[in-house]
């Protein structure tokens, strides 16, 4: 049975945030212009950002702890989204699941996702400097909220993506099919992927499955040789002074500008060839892109295309697998705000242990091997008075429990 999302809200408000910016909202541009301001601000151990190719999503904690310095974060452009709660932690479990994509259940995101998380824990990944309090410190351990909140969306994403209906598609199959739209089947077509990073290696790999002798360029000749070999097709010069291969489609796949020579501009501006360019921010310059007119397309392009569809069986469980999650990362954030009532108790109950053990061990003269067993005694006993009330207090989604207990044990 779903969850109602109401019953799902947490009793304190939890102080989780993310500023979405998608392709489909916020120019390439704009994207990689703000991701470059909140940088810094990425490496703070309150905040993790997500940079892809369509998206840039920075998801941060609010620490209102005195002296602790708050995040400085820039404006959103127009566009971009700001969501809050348990708004922001389904956002990343929709984005997981892959049903924020264009190509709905695609693979790169999820392999985003991991790395993202991981680049952040592993030791060393993030020195930038941070303002915490009036100094400034290494970046720390990343916040056990943001961290959960990740790990669940990633078992998520996993979860889903074996319920997956035909064979895989990615962004690079999408390029290949503009391509395809424009010049025909692909068998036996020349098609220049430019760059032989991951972009570059799914749209080659796609473009050699439908038939396609793919040439590579690269900066790295050693990468763009190891591609072309896994491709089926050949290397090809790269740099400013080279001219264009003779092609019937080019798809760049870089990220950086690419610097053509003046013969290689022109035979793109006055040739037929379809550009599909994978790059964010676009390889092409504005002024070779408005030349090309609508021969070229862009990966805001691609990701402004109709999405994929699914079948309404598919699309319910993937729903509720998120509904799920978010569930899940709820009561976990509840629980945390019965921790402190959790310790209360704890150290109240020892306490009182400890006093009436003194108490008892004036008044009885133990050899030290009964008083070992009296010790045992107490402890087993305490322990098994408190396991149900703080299993339940651990457990508890709505509150109540925590004030009966504070109320209860005046804690």
């Amino acid at each position: 049975m779903t969850v109602p999302r109401a019953a799902l809200q947490p009793r304190a408000a939890i102080e989780l945030h993310a500023l979405v910016l998608h392709a489909r909202s916020v120019a390439s541009d704009d994207r990689e212009a703000f991701a470059r301001t909140v940088m810094r601000v990425a490496h703070d151990p309150r905040a993790i950002l997500l940079r892809t190719c369509h998206r840039v999503e920075l998801y941060y904690v609010e620490d209102e702890t005195p002296g602790t310095r708050a995040l400085t974060l820039p404006e959103t452009p127009a566009g971009g989204l700001h969501l809050e709660g348990l708004d922001a932690a389904r956002h990343l479990m929709t984005v997981a699941a892959g049903l924020d994509s264009v190509v709905v259940g695609e693979d790169q995101i999820l392999h985003q996702l991991r790395e993202c998380l991981v680049d952040r824990k592993l030791p060393g990944a993030a020195q930038c400097p941070v303002d915490v309090g009036s100094h400034e410190v290494e970046a720390l351990e990343l916040d056990p909220l943001i961290e959960r909140l990740f790990q669940v969306a990633l078992h998520l994403g996993r979860e889903t993506r074996a319920w997956r209906e035909g064979p895989p598609r990615s962004l690079g199959d999408m390029a290949t099919e503009r391509v395809a739209d424009a010049v025909g089947p692909l068998i036996g077509k020349r098609v220049l992927v430019v760059g032989a990073g991951r972009m570059g290696r799914l749209a080659a790999l796609s473009a050699a499955r439908q038939g396609a002798h793919v040439l590579v360029a690269n900066r790295s000749a050693e990468r763009a040789a190891d591609l072309a070999w896994e491709a089926g097709g050949e290397p090809v010069a790269f740099g400013p002074d080279v001219p264009l291969p003779a092609v019937d489609a080019v798809i760049p796949a870089i990220g950086a500008r690419w610097e053509l020579s003046p013969a290689a501009r022109a035979a793109l501006v006055e040739g037929p060839l379809p550009v599909v360019d994978l790059s964010s921010p676009p390889a092409l310059a504005p002024e070779m892109r408005e030349a090309l007119g609508d021969r070229y397309t862009s990966i805001d392009d691609l990701a402004r295309s109709p999405q994929d569809q699914l079948r309404p069986r598919l699309r319910n469980r993937l729903e509720k697998a998120i509904d799920a999650g978010e569930a899940q990362f709820a009561a976990w954030a509840n629980a945390r705000s019965s921790v402190p009532a959790i310790q209360a108790l704890s150290e109240q109950a020892e306490t009182r242990r400890a006093e009436e053990l003194e108490r008892l061990f004036r008044r009885l003269d133990l050899a030290d091997h009964e008083r070992e067993l009296v010790e045992q005694m107490s402890q087993r006993l305490v322990a098994g008075l408190l396991h149900a009330p703080l299993t339940s207090l651990r457990e508890d989604a709505s509150g109540d429990l925590d004030r009966a207990a504070r109320a209860l044990f005046s804690l």
